[in-house]
């Protein structure tokens, strides 16, 4: 590929449509979470600049949750009476101070808006796939054919650290096959945990053939290096190429590390971008890398400190799970994270906190795959993908109640038993949330009904809310204090507000479910788990899911406010944005 080919995605007519694409979210986003109010005028809104000189008129539906759907066509920028372009990078620098960019954040706030812009772009050269097609185009499909990233933040595929042909490589819409790079670790500073009855040796040559550990024994043989001192580990290949390779070049020199080379497997990246799927062998373990590139408000790193607890913690929400019969009858699976590896670098844990990124780039974790558990006729998809929307404004949703032949509340029921049941139970039985975004729920359909959901992504995401949960001492590091009136928020913003808000929205655009039928129907599915559950009624009263209001908690003015840490992760709540509040959408049932 010459230099000029690794930008042919970016022509001005495609930039043209990504930028509108991306201001109509910015309008809508920023709109919902109170950073600019947009004035009626006309049949419209208008939404003014700073300086009040620049004018952005556009049209919109207003919804349940205070959710503005803006039409992307009807988008118009003036100033001074002559229109202009619209243009992603000047609509954040003339409103810079309504948005709350500092100095020091809004240069790289406006990286990653034109990273977010060049992936769209990549992304509108792409076959053009109809939903009625892609609902069977198999799990890894439908992953790679993602197009819009979180629904919430504006710049949510900054990506800051690729260049374009790692891009071109490593980002999931490319679905570029991926080989990992393996690295021997010194027993001395690297360590391995695994879940109940997993051993080191057996799991590795498992994972990775016993050709290819034999070839890596001989690569440390030949250098007079004994295999049994050595763990083996799994890098993403930008991480050895610009970070260990040079980061920790002494580690390298002192053979503390020994580069061994590619894996045979070839892997994709998920949506979460560090994350990759085995597609040489799809029964075997998902991959998830330390990643030191900065993505929606985390650099994307693992904590070798943290992996120690990761399988014993998954283990523990397993046995949970499996033993709760509620729980079991939704059908709910987790999908555990078996083993995990990491390396601690002594110079640099010396030198900087438990938080700081140099702490967080040698890890990896093996997580179980949802191949393996499927029945006859069952296929998989990842929950983001009901909010995709193909190029003729049809979604991924709609397509799924099309092909299952139900009602659309019948269809919206089963996927809420399956989906929101569970986490409504985990929570009032047990104080344990988890982090159920799009990208963490596997759902696994037949005929284009969902039959049962797959939980992922445990042990970073999950946390218990009571502070005097007794809990073993391994897993005492989910526990978190939460105040009690912000403990219900994990339903609240996590899910109706960061992802029905946007699915009911779009079901009622196409004419396939209003939004009342939406939630009526999940507050239907709310109250057929409390009556099936009295014994929890107590809990019910005291944490109200059908209250008339709650706290509006706003993700964009996190990363707005620090695009390098958004969240203290062991404080999650001290670092919310909470503005006003908003209307229940189920109350009035």
């Amino acid at each position: 590929m010459t230099p000029a080919d690794a930008v042919a995605h970016l022509s001005p007519e495609r930039w043209e449509q990504a930028n509108r694409l991306l201001v109509r979210k910015a309008l809508a986003e920023f709109a919902h979470e109170r950073l600019i109010t947009p004035e009626p005028e006309g049949e419209g809104y208008v939404v003014r600049s700073d300086d009040g000189l620049t004018a952005y008129r556009f049209t919109a539906v207003r919804r349940a949750l205070d959710h503005w759907q803006v039409d992307a066509g009807s988008i118009t920028r003036t100033r001074g009476g002559a229109e202009l372009p619209l243009a992603a990078l000047d609509f954040c620098i003339e409103l810079r101070q309504s948005l709350g960019l500092s100095d020091e954040i809004l240069p790289v706030y406006l990286e990653e808006i034109s990273s977010t812009l060049s992936g769209t772009c990549y992304k509108l050269t792409k076959p053009q796939v109809p939903v009625a097609e892609l609902v069977d185009a198999g799990f890894q499909a439908i992953e790679t054919g993602m197009t819009e990233g979180h629904p919430c933040f504006v710049a949510n595929n900054g990506r800051l650290g690729f260049g374009v042909h790692e891009y071109l490589s490593y980002a999931p819409e490319t679905a570029s096959p991926v080989r990992l790079v393996w690295l021997a670790a010194h027993r001395s500073r690297a360590a391995f945990t695994a879940g109940a009855g997993i051993e080191y040796e057996s799991f590795l040559r498992q994972e990775l053939g016993e050709g290819t550990v034999e070839r890596f024994h001989g690569q440390l043989a030949a250098q007079g290096l004994d295999p049994a001192d050595y763990l083996l580990i799994p890098v993403h290949p930008w991480q050895w190429w610009n970070k260990l390779s040079v980061t920790f070049a002494a580690e390298v020199a002192r053979r503390h590390l020994v580069c061994l080379g590619e894996g045979e497997d070839a892997y994709l990246a998920q949506q979460s971008i560090r994350t990759f799927f085995n597609t040489s062998h799809p029964e075997k373990h998902y991959v998830k890398t330390a990643l030191s590139v900065l993505n929606m408000g985390f650099m994307r790193g693992l904590s070798a400190a943290y992996m120690e607890a990761t399988p014993a913690i998954n283990d523990w929400l397993a046995r949970l799970v499996e033993g709760d019969p509620v729980l079991k009858a939704t059908g709910l699976t987790i999908i555990r994270e078996r083993a995990a590896v990491g390396y601690r670098h002594l110079e640099y844990e010396q030198a900087t906190d438990r938080y700081s990124p140099y702490r967080k780039m040698l890890a990896a974790l093996w997580r179980e795959s949802p191949v393996p558990s499927l029945a006859e006729g069952e296929s998989l998809a990842t929950m983001a993908s009901l909010l995709h929307v193909d190029h003729a404004g049809a979604s991924f949703a709609a397509a799924l109640v099309e092909r299952s032949g139900l009602e659309p509340q019948e269809w919206l029921r089963r996927y809420l038993r399956a989906y929101y049941t569970p986490l409504l139970h985990s929570f009032y039985a047990y104080d344990l949330v988890y982090m159920p975004h799009g990208e963490n729920v596997i759902l696994v359909l037949r005929d284009g009904v969902v039959q049962r959901a797959v939980y992922k992504d445990i042990a970073e995401e999950i946390a218990v809310l009571d502070p005097d949960a007794v809990l073993p001492p391994e897993v005492r590091r989910i526990r978190v204090e939460v105040p009690e009136d912000q403990k219900l928020l994990s339903v609240f913003t996590d899910v109706f507000d960061c992802f029905f808000r946007f699915l009911a929205a779009q079901l009622a655009a196409e004419g396939v479910l209003t939004e009342d039928g939406f939630w009526r129907t999940v507050a239907e599915v709310t109250r057929e788990y409390q009556e099936a559950t009295p014994q929890l009624a107590e809990k019910f009263a005291r944490y109200d899911l059908f209250a008339p209001e709650f706290a509006l908690s706003c993700l964009n003015r996190l990363q707005l406010r620090d695009n390098r840490q958004m969240v203290d992760l062991a404080d999650p709540s001290g670092a919310l944005q909470l503005v006003g509040t908003v209307e229940n959408p189920i109350a009035g049932y």
